[in-house]
């Protein structure tokens, strides 16, 4: 009886260690890179009500961060009328910068490695991305210009607004509803400054 035991044990261990050892190191599957997605926000209320708060934004998790949340890197940009403010310098405690540049949405696969700015109280690193006609009092993004920036954890996002108004009506008048931002954003995981 202890001879089989002993016999049932030893098959048993054998067993155990040639499963173990039938894994390869070879056959691990390569790391997974995250996917690179485009993502379009509708209607975002940058202070309408006019209480002279910014609408904190993650890039990252496509969502609104709380007030609360001001002083944390949970958000990357923020929202206030036409003011934009990034998570860095006098506006936040994470290492944000962006920059404005000009082209073709679409064409821009590769984040520019220098130009970057961030906040200071005198001056905000987004600036020039939209005209405002005296005439109308409309605010319109400017043709071309897109924000490109490093986010507050160090990831590259381009970011494109496409207007100022709520419903993003194609001919806005003075009574269109403002400061509501449409977007679109692609938002790169990996740290690298690869858009494709």
């Amino acid at each position: 009886m202890k001879k089989q035991h002993f016999i049932l044990g030893t098959i048993a261990l054998s067993l155990s260690v040639l499963a173990s050892c039938s894994k390869n190191d070879n056959d691990k599957a390569a790391p997974v890179k995250p996917a690179i997605v485009s993502t379009t926000v509708v209607n975002l209320d940058a202070d309408a009500a006019n209480k002279g708060t910014f609408t904190l934004y993650s890039l990252a998790d496509n969502k609104i961060i709380p007030n609360s949340d001001s002083a944390t890197t949970k958000w990357d940009i923020g929202f206030k009328a036409t003011t934009l403010i990034i998570n860095g310098g006098s506006s936040g405690p994470g290492k944000a910068t962006a920059q404005v540049v000009t082209g073709i949405y679409n064409n821009l696969t590769l984040a520019p490695e220098d130009g970057y700015v961030t906040d200071a109280t005198a001056k905000k690193a987004i600036t020039g991305w939209y005209s405002y006609n005296m005439t109308t009092h409309i605010i319109s993004p400017v043709t071309g210009a897109f924000i490109v920036l490093k986010t507050a954890n160090g990831n590259y996002a381009k970011l494109e607004i496409s207007s100022y108004y709520k419903d993003a009506p194609a001919t806005p008048t003075e009574t269109a509803v403002s400061r509501h931002y449409n977007f679109r954003y692609v938002y790169q995981p990996d740290g690298t400054r690869n858009f494709k």
